[in-house]
């Protein structure tokens, strides 16, 4: 589960049917850790807290029971009114609000009703909780682009895989042989997009993360899901590996080019930066 730190405070994050919860007991915590409850349920006694939750839920959830609310709104306010989360939710099938037990135990409310909550107990706090709140959206969206990126490249290289053995790998090859095929496809790719093998870039950076792919740009990597597909189709026409990786080194440049000039790429890309439009392969071809 999710956790943000609001002055120095934690607070966790919910996601129910893709919407964010947010603990509103943890935000109690900032103004009285021994008494959240009764805070929570404090608030819940306001006749503006009875409205606005009203209003959420008829724009929400079909499932309320306005005639309940009705009832609701006429006692808030009195003297005599008494409301916890779990009777709000029991008697209008409130979706706004969740109680939980259990290790991440507690009261949740839908972010829009969080913030309110928020600014029942500081104004402060609501602030800071919205920015990093923001902070934490931000960064899911981040992390996200770049899987769906990298499982791009992942999903094609599976096609390409699937042509070298169906058209390149003899009959009873044993695993180490077919592996070293794979190997030798893998940087026909590596030298036309980036103008190495992996073990020459590898030699070059002992200290880096993951690979040579790990460290492509998003140009690159749309780029070499596009090779992947065209060396998949190479092989299957009877194209030797020199003649591929002499016209996948032309299409990559041709591509980057499109690629490097385009305005919305930089849309695409993740925490990765960097890497060059490749250069024409010369010599030491396979």
């Amino acid at each position: 589960m999710p956790k943000i730190e609001v002055l120095s405070r934690e607070v966790q994050i919910l996601t129910v049917k893709e919407e964010d919860y947010i603990c509103i007991t943890d935000i109690a915590r900032y103004k009285d850790s021994k008494r959240t409850d009764y805070l929570i349920s404090n608030w819940l006694r306001n006749r503006n807290t009875i409205e606005f939750l009203g209003i959420w839920e008829q724009i929400n959830n079909p499932g309320f029971n306005p005639i309940e609310f009705d009832g609701i709104r006429k006692e808030a306010g009195l003297n005599s009114f008494i409301l916890t989360a779990k009777q709000w939710i029991a008697r209008t099938g409130a979706i706004g609000i969740i109680s939980k037990t259990g290790r991440y135990g507690g009261t949740y409310a839908h972010k829009d009703i969080a913030f309110e909550f928020a600014s029942w107990i500081s104004v402060e706090f609501k602030l800071y909780l919205i920015k990093e709140f923001q902070r934490l959206k931000e960064q899911e969206r981040k992390t996200l682009g770049w899987d769906i990126r990298r499982n791009l490249a992942k999903l094609n290289y599976r096609i390409h895989t699937d042509a070298i053995r169906e058209h390149l790998i003899p009959p009873e090859l044993i695993p180490s042989q077919i592996a070293l095929v794979y190997a030798s496809e893998a940087d026909v790719l590596n030298m036309a997009l980036f103008g190495k093998t992996a073990a020459h870039w590898r030699d070059e950076n002992p200290g880096a993360k993951g690979n040579i792919r790990d460290q492509a740009n998003s140009a690159q990597l749309v780029c070499l899901s596009n090779l992947e597909n065209l060396n998949a189709l190479f092989i299957a026409e009877g194209h030797s590996q020199p003649d591929r990786l002499r016209r996948l080194n032309q299409i990559a440049i041709h591509q980057m080019r499109i690629l490097i000039g385009d305005d919305r790429l930089p849309l695409l890309e993740g925490s990765q930066e960097g890497g060059d439009a490749p250069s024409t392969v010369e010599g030491g071809l396979p």
